[in-house]
């Protein structure tokens, strides 16, 4: 799945169970955009697991600031490596 299919999930999640009527960057901040408190984070969450088919771990929130960073954990639990091949390939 590419990072722009990811975003355009978590865009649907926080729109259909957050009200979110705006656009998601990758440096879109999660708990300013999305207005998250614990309730907010919790559906966000739980709602993601359901979309993606996905486990989220504790301390994968440790990582999340922005919605960049919540496409590379999401793309880390589905067990998928770089979106971009040339991203995996080492210099040379």
């Amino acid at each position: 799945m590419t990072d722009a299919a990811l975003r355009e999930g978590i865009a649907h999640v926080a729109r259909t169970h957050l009200g979110f009527e705006g656009e998601l960057t990758d440096a879109t901040p999660l708990v300013e955009a999305l207005r998250l408190d614990s309730v907010r984070l919790l559906t966000l969450v739980a709602e993601l697991e359901n979309h993606f088919a996905v486990m989220l771990e504790d301390g994968d929130e440790a990582d999340i600031a922005c919605v960049g960073d919540l496409v590379a954990v999401l793309r880390k639990r589905m067990g998928a490596g770089p979106a971009d091949p040339a991203e995996g390939t080492p210099p040379g």
